[in-house]
């Protein structure tokens, strides 16, 4: 997002903070939220109504509550208004605001539960499976594949294997893309988990498996170059160059910046 939309998110996001720091269902309230993403998503015109900062904040608002008032509580009523009296620089951005909001209010049930590493690494997992086996990978992202089929699907892949917030974001992934592939929403959501936490992601690829304090002194590493808590999100690759290659915050760390790579060797050699 960019300009207003960016804006209008940020405030959105602060809006959210408040209502999970009160009494709200963070899981019924994500359901709701999901809800919503899918009706904007569907209907064009009322996106693009709710969305068009030629009317006025009260139209837009007075329309949202027409829309979904009595369909969702009054928590979940109080985001949809606070999205539809912002200003945003796409109709879409509307309604992607509306599907962050859902996915961390479910990333909240897995933080209230003191699951949400658990979250994130089921999420990255999840998603370097569905990679390595196409034929999942087209079952569980084509379009006309009938959602209560992928819903069973995913229950014989991961019932009881992950945790009740994994398999929601899973099978919204699958369920609703978005025009997203299923890894890139897999991406997107377990970066909102790590977002939750102020911390980023670093996917790492490394020719030989890091014991656990070559992981903390990697994450200290990072952490410090970065300036935020990092989770490591670990790929045995043998083709990696030089043993170690980083992708963090849209930089790649590898013999193209030998200095940077040179740093992590010394602190994971400490």
């Amino acid at each position: 997002m960019r300009g207003s939309s960016r804006a209008s998110l940020a405030q959105a996001k602060d809006r959210l903070s408040e209502v999970l720091a009160g009494d709200a269902d963070p899981g019924r309230l994500g359901e709701e939220l999901f809800a919503v993403t899918g009706l904007l998503d569907a209907e064009t015109a009322l996106r693009r109504t709710l969305a068009d900062p030629a009317r006025p904040a009260r139209f837009r608002t007075g329309l949202a509550r027409e829309v979904f008032g009595g369909r969702i509580s009054a928590v979940a009523m109080d985001l949809v208004s606070a999205l539809a009296s912002g200003r945003w620089s796409e109709p879409a951005d509307m309604a992607d605001a509306a599907e962050q909001l859902a996915a961390l209010s479910v990333v909240e049930t897995a933080e209230r539960a003191g699951s949400l590493d658990e979250l994130e690494d089921e999420l990255f997992r999840f998603g370097r499976v569905v990679n390595a086996q196409p034929e999942l990978r087209i079952a569980l992202s084509q379009p006309f594949f009938p959602a209560g089929r992928k819903r069973e699907l995913l229950q014989a892949l991961l019932g009881g294997k992950v945790t009740g917030p994994t398999m929601r974001l899973v099978t919204q992934a699958a369920v609703q893309p978005r025009g997203r592939t299923l890894d890139a929403s897999l991406e997107e959501f377990a970066r909102l988990a790590a977002e939750r936490r102020e911390r980023l992601v670093a996917e790492v690829h490394v020719a030989i498996a890091l014991d656990a304090e070559q992981r903390r002194r990697l994450a200290a590493a990072l952490a410090a170059m970065y300036g935020h808590d990092v989770q490591l999100n670990i790929v045995l690759d043998p083709q990696v160059i030089g043993g170690i290659s980083v992708q963090i915050s849209g930089e790649i760390i590898d013999g193209s910046t030998a200095s940077r790579l040179a740093e992590l060797r010394r602190k994971l050699a400490a």
